[in-house]
C-alpha cells in the first residue's frame, strides 16, 4: 500500500517532486481479485453483508431522491456511486469509534446506529434529527464545508488526553479539500499525533466544479505531506479496497501510530443534490457511462457470484426489505411531533433566558 514519498530536485531552485499516488485496488472492475496479498480478513458472511448493506443503501437511496422529488423530505445528498467508500469505511470501525459526517454521509451514520426515520427528520429541519441516541456515536451531518474535520481533530485530542482506545473518523468530499479547515485540521492532528482518520471521497466534482479546477495538485492524497500525516489513495468503488485501507488506519491510530488521510476516488452517479442542481450542465453524456461500468455494486456482485455467495434471489430479499424499511421510516417521521417555535427555544436552554420567555409569550399570544 502506497505511503507518502518526496524527492527533493535542485535545491537551488527548491522544486520538490511529489511521487504521483496510484489507487489502492483489491478488486478489477471485472471483480476479479488483482492484488491477492492485500485481501482483507473477512468471513463468507461478513462479504455477503457489505454486498446486503450497498444493495439496501441504493434502494434507499432511490427512495430518497423520489421522496427529495415529491417535497417529503428537505435538503438530499445523492449517495449512488459511492456505497463501497460508505459502507466499507464504517464497516472497519468499532461501534464506539466517532463518526463526524458532512451532508451526504448518512449512510455510514444509520449502519453506525443513528435511526433512520431521524435521518428524514434531519432533512426536514426538525430538532430530534440531531439528538443522537446516547449509544450512538455520531454527529449530526456537516452543512459548513469541511467544518467537521476540525471538530474531528478535537474528538481525537479528546480521546487521546482520556486514554481512550477510541477513533474519530470523519468525511468531505473533494471540494472539502480546499477549504481552511481541511488543512487546519490535518495540521493539528498531525503535530499532536491523534487517533484520526481523514477521508476524502473525491467524486470529480465539488458541485459543478470538476477536481483539476479546484486545486493544481494531482491528487487529494500528497495534501496529507505537509502535515506529515501518513497518506493513502484508494480505488473508492472497490469496497474491499476500502475496508482494507480504513481498517488500516483505523488499527494505526487506535495503537497511537497517528493520524490517517485517505483519498477515496469515486464518482456520484447522480446530481451533488436534490436542491437544483443539473449534471447534464456540466458533464458530458458518456461521462457517466463510463464510470457505471466500474460502479461498486456491480463489481462487488460479480465476485461474490464466482464465489457462490450470492443470488439474484438474495439480492431481490434486500431489495424488498429496503423499500419496506424506508416506507416505515418515513411513515414514523410522519408521525413525530411537529416541530413548534416555543418549543425549539425551550429545547435550547436548562433555563430560558427572560427575553425568550417574552418573545415566546409574544408569539403564543398571536395564535401560533
Amino acid at each position: 500500500m502506497a505511503d507518502t514519498r518526496q524527492v527533493a530536485e535542485g535545491f537551488g531552485n527548491s522544486e520538490i517532486r511529489l511521487e504521483q499516488f496510484k489507487p489502492f485496488t483489491i478488486l478489477s472492475p471485472e471483480g476479479k481479485v488483482v492484488n491477492e496479498e492485500q485481501m482483507p480478513e473477512l468471513s463468507d458472511e461478513q462479504l455477503r453483508e457489505l454486498m446486503k448493506r450497498m444493495v439496501f443503501t441504493r434502494v434507499w437511496d432511490q427512495r430518497a431522491v423520489g421522496l427529495a422529488r415529491q417535497g417529503r423530505l428537505g435538503f438530499y445528498a445523492p449517495v449512488s456511486g459511492q456505497e463501497a467508500t460508505m459502507i466499507g469505511s464504517e464497516y472497519a470501525l468499532n461501534k464506539d469509534d466517532f463518526i463526524l459526517p458532512g451532508y451526504r454521509d448518512i449512510p455510514q451514520l444509520y449502519w453506525h446506529g443513528y435511526p433512520m426515520y431521524q435521518a428524514f427528520l434531519w432533512s426536514r429541519g426538525h430538532q430530534h434529527g440531531g439528538e443522537i441516541p446516547e449509544d450512538v456515536h455520531v454527529l449530526i451531518p456537516q452543512i459548513i464545508i469541511g467544518a467537521q474535520y476540525v471538530q474531528a481533530a478535537g474528538v481525537a485530542m479528546a480521546f487521546k488526553r482520556r486514554g481512550e482506545k477510541r477513533v474519530a473518523i470523519t468525511y468531505t468530499g473533494d471540494g472539502g479539500s480546499s477549504q481552511g479547515d481541511f488543512y487546519e485540521a490535518m495540521n493539528f492532528a498531525g503535530a499532536f499525533n491523534l487517533p484520526a482518520v481523514f477521508v476524502v471521497q473525491n467524486n470529480g466534482y465539488a458541485i459543478s466544479t470538476p477536481f483539476e479546477k479546484q486545486t493544481a495538485a494531482k491528487s487529494v492524497a500528497q495534501k496529507g505531506i505537509a502535515a506529515g500525516i501518513r497518506s493513502v489513495q484508494v480505488d473508492g468503488m472497490d469496497v474491499l479496497a476500502v475496508y482494507r485501507v480504513v481498517k488500516d488506519a483505523v488499527d494505526r491510530a487506535r495503537d497511537g501510530k497517528g493520524p490517517s488521510l485517505i483519498e477515496a476516488v469515486n464518482y456520484r452517479l447522480g446530481p451533488h443534490s436534490m436542491s437544483g442542481d443539473d449534471p447534464t450542465r456540466y458533464r458530458s453524456k458518456e461521462e457517466p457511462d463510463q464510470y457505471e461500468q466500474r460502479e461498486p455494486l456491480v463489481r462487488f456482485r460479480k465476485y461474490l457470484e464466482a464465489k457462490g455467495l450470492w443470488t439474484e434471489e438474495d439480492e431481490n430479499r434486500v431489495i424488498e426489505e429496503a423499500k419496506q424499511t424506508v416506507a416505515d421510516e418515513i411513515k414514523k417521521a410522519n408521525k413525530y411531533e411537529k416541530m413548534t417555535i416555543p418549543g425549539l427555544i425551550d429545547s435550547m436552554f436548562d433555563v430560558t433566558p427572560p427575553y425568550l420567555e417574552k418573545q415566546k409569550a409574544e408569539y403564543m399570544k398571536e395564535g401560533n
